[in-house]
């Protein structure tokens, strides 16, 4: 799955990815919490708060997958963690920020399109 594009949130890029045979988008899971935190280090604070929602049993953590995305820093491919449509509204609201109402409007309106 290779079909991977940047979108856009409030000028702020988060990488996707369209996968053909699921008729889905996945998203950038580090992408969005930088976006929701302004975490200066948006890795870290997804490493504690993934580690959070499997210790509760949250599902949707424990099923995300990992797809290479291209970094926005080298230009590389490493393996990032991502997440459907339905895992990432359930992983916002875990996040308290005032952007996650409108995350959520963003993100319905991009799950729509291919």
């Amino acid at each position: 799955m290779d079909n991977d594009k940047l979108q856009l949130f409030e000028n702020k890029a988060i990488r996707t990815a369209w996968d053909e045979e699921k008729e889905e988008w996945y998203f950038s899971i580090v992408d969005v919490v930088a976006v929701l935190t302004d975490s200066p280090n948006p890795n870290n604070y997804w490493k504690v708060l993934k580690k959070r929602l499997k210790d509760e049993g949250n599902q949707s953590v424990t099923s995300c997958n990992q797809l290479k995305l291209k970094s926005p820093k080298d230009g590389k491919r490493y393996k990032t963690d991502v997440a459907n449509t339905q895992q990432l509204f359930r992983i916002i609201q875990s996040i308290p920020s005032p952007k996650a109402e409108p995350m959520k409007l963003w993100l319905a309106q991009v799950g729509r399109s291919a």
